[in-house]
């Protein structure tokens, strides 16, 4: 009977092989068949056997090669989708497109402002500086919506990739306990279309994330998230996407706070990435800039005045509330000085107010009202968080960092001690109060009789003559742009006076920050904007530093800003870092269009690799087929002649 039995394992073997070469037929074409083989082993059992046994049907599968395109898969899912994004906000800011963008838009804003330069007391350099102005601020403003938008569609985006995960880890670990229970019950190869299944949808959550496998018994296979085990056979760990207190957008386990992710790969990835770093970089630089420039222009406006000259009443902007931290760091201890003139009279004093944001008791804008309050000709308050100061009757009051009409102080001990006259702007960068002593005895315009010019810190810094060869009350102007006129009288030696020059009004920053007399307002570029006090009176663009108002000095300071290195853009000029932030975004783009070139490269010959060992091959299929059918055949003639031999056997007893 024993005979029997070979020639019965002889039509199983053929017949199993026909079905399994018949499923690999029937799945040519389908995506992410492994092409299957029948594994034969020979029976061992009796002194010449007995026949051959299924081991088992087994996918043609190289699991090194199979994880390798995984993670290629994973890589390339990322790069495309910053490289996507990327090139949307490169042709955004449309510095590539051929149309302007922001770079002209701040050099045409500068050339309008040389144009007021050139120009002082003329109307249409101003309207155009006003245009210009609206244009730039417009231009930021769309830029930084944009950005914001973008930042927002990638949350969003983001929730959904993670819901395709989420389902796709559900769908694996359902499988994986199919897969499992088939193979108990049936022995290996019975769920290998199951596992083609399973493995496809692995593939496909690849592309959205970087995953790590793992194969275990039973065809069941692991997957993990960042090293986290998010399909463990048939159980299932969700994880969930969202923005945390500081803004970043982060993957934790099911929600749960402070367990973030490092994610990495696939479409999520390349999300993470674009909002945390790159869309988040780009934001920032841009929104940097924007302080750069509207503190800038503000940090000099705030000193000059327009041709409506001085103030009777000023308010600044709202912020956030009365500590001074809530200017945004702008402010730090210093001072700032205001000029009072009294119309009547003409009279002008110039009035010192501290500022103190370090200490124990840091001033607020209150405290900081209450000391100009205290100040003679004029009140000041704050309403919903706004510094308003209003020039009592008969009074005006401005920043000008001009000269006082008159000297600080005198030291005069001749008997007829001269009078002296005081103007120009001071043109150095750091705050002086210059000290002129008298060298030598006698009157002015005669004999040797000069003055000695001392700084701060005692160093002579020039020498003026008003002996011989000066004309008492004629203008002397000096290096630094200040002048002075001596009238008539006499010097003893040692006789002196001092004259406080100022290249800022405001040491503490405390102007600009609270809005008080400010061309710009808004800390970001989405909320970047011309003043409405300037945007309404283009006259109010403060052009001059001088109390007569025809010169060009603070002009010329915000015509300045285009060529200064600032600190806060890291010692470059306000164009300068834009190209630099333009130049690295095209390098960010043309580096992941490298990457994106090279990962599908890689991933084509690593898929090939794969076609080779996995994809079916029809003519090889035929060719197994006719052996598999012959083998059958003889298999069946095999046990039609043993059934012959057993019935001439029979007939013969």
């Amino acid at each position: 009977m024993s005979n029997f039995s070979i020639g019965l394992s002889g039509l199983n073997a053929a017949q199993t092989a026909l079905d399994v070469i018949g499923n690999n037929v029937a799945n040519a074409a389908t995506e992410g068949y492994h092409r299957q083989k029948i594994e034969l082993s020979p029976s061992t059992y009796g002194q010449s056997g007995s026949g051959v046994n299924v081991a088992g049907v087994t996918r043609m599968v190289d699991a090194l090669l199979e994880s390798e395109i995984l993670r290629q898969q994973s890589s390339s899912g990322q790069v495309s989708q910053e490289l996507s994004l990327l090139s949307t906000v490169e042709t955004t800011l449309g510095e590539f497109t051929g149309s302007g963008g922001l770079n002209a838009t701040i050099d045409t804003f500068f050339d309008s402002l040389a144009s007021v330069a050139a120009n002082p007391l003329e109307p249409v350099p101003r309207n155009d500086t006003i245009s210009s102005a609206q244009a730039l601020t417009s231009e930021f403003r769309r830029l930084g919506s944009s950005l914001k938008d973008m930042g927002d569609q990638i949350v969003l985006e983001t929730q959904n990739v993670m819901d395709s995960i989420n389902l796709l880890t559900t769908q694996i670990a359902e499988l994986n306990g199919k897969i499992q229970s088939v193979e108990i019950s049936q022995g290996q190869g019975g769920a290998n279309n199951m596992c083609d299944q399973r493995d496809q949808l692995i593939g496909e959550l690849s592309g959205l994330v970087g995953v790590e496998t793992q194969q275990r018994e039973h065809g069941i296979v692991d997957v993990s998230i960042a090293g986290i085990p998010v399909v463990t056979g048939s159980v299932v760990l969700s994880l969930a996407v969202g923005l945390d207190a500081g803004g970043t957008l982060a993957v934790s386990v099911g929600g749960a706070d402070g367990s973030h992710l490092d994610v990495a790969g696939g479409q999520l990835g390349g999300l993470l990435a674009l909002k945390n770093d790159l869309l988040g970089g780009v934001q920032t630089e841009l929104d940097t800039l924007v302080k750069a420039i509207v503190d800038g222009v503000n940090r000099i406006h705030v000193q000059g005045l327009g041709q409506e000259g001085s103030f009777q009443e000023l308010a600044g902007s709202s912020v956030a509330g009365t500590d001074l931290a809530d200017l945004g760091g702008q402010v730090t201890d210093g001072t700032f000085y205001i000029r009072v003139t009294n119309t009547a009279t003409g009279e002008v004093q110039r009035h010192a107010v501290e500022v103190k944001v370090s200490g124990a008791t840091p001033d607020t804008l209150t405290s900081v009202a209450a000391r100009i309050d205290s100040i003679g000709g004029l009140s000041a308050s704050v309403s919903s968080a706004r510094l308003c100061l209003v020039a009592d009757q008969g009074y005006t009051f401005d920043f000008l960092p001009a000269a006082l009409p008159e000297p600080t102080a005198t030291s005069f001990t001749a008997a007829s001690a001269p009078t002296v006259a005081v103007s120009g702007i001071y043109d150095g960068d750091k705050n002086h109060v210059f000290t002129f002593t008298a060298v030598g005895s006698g009157s002015v315009g005669n004999g040797s009789l000069r003055l000695d010019v001392r700084d701060d810190a005692g160093d002579l810094v020039g020498t003026v003559n008003v002996g011989d060869g000066y004309a008492a009350g004629d203008v002397i102007k000096l290096s630094n742009g200040l002048k002075i006129a001596v009238g008539m009288g006499g010097l003893n030696a040692g006789d002196s006076f001092q004259v406080a020059a100022f290249a800022t009004t405001d040491t503490s920053g405390f102007l600009a920050a609270a809005g008080m007399n400010t061309f710009f307002s808004g800390a970001s570029a989405s909320e970047m904007r011309v003043c409405s006090d300037v945007l309404d009176s283009p006259d109010r663009i403060a052009a001059a530093f001088g109390p007569d108002l025809t010169d060009n000095t603070g002009a010329q300071q915000l015509v300045a800003l285009r060529d200064e290195p600032m600190a806060s853009l890291a010692g470059m000029t306000p164009g300068e870092y834009y190209q630099r932030t333009v130049a690295n975004l095209g390098q960010e783009v043309a580096l992941r269009q490298s990457r994106q070139k090279n990962a599908e490269a890689m991933l084509q010959n690593l898929q090939k690799q794969r076609s080779d060992l996995s994809s079916v091959n029809i003519n090889d299929e035929a060719a197994l087929l006719l052996v598999y059918q012959q083998m059958f055949q003889a298999a069946a003639k095999y046990l039609s002649t043993l059934q012959a031999t057993m019935t001439t056997l029979m007939d013969m007893i």
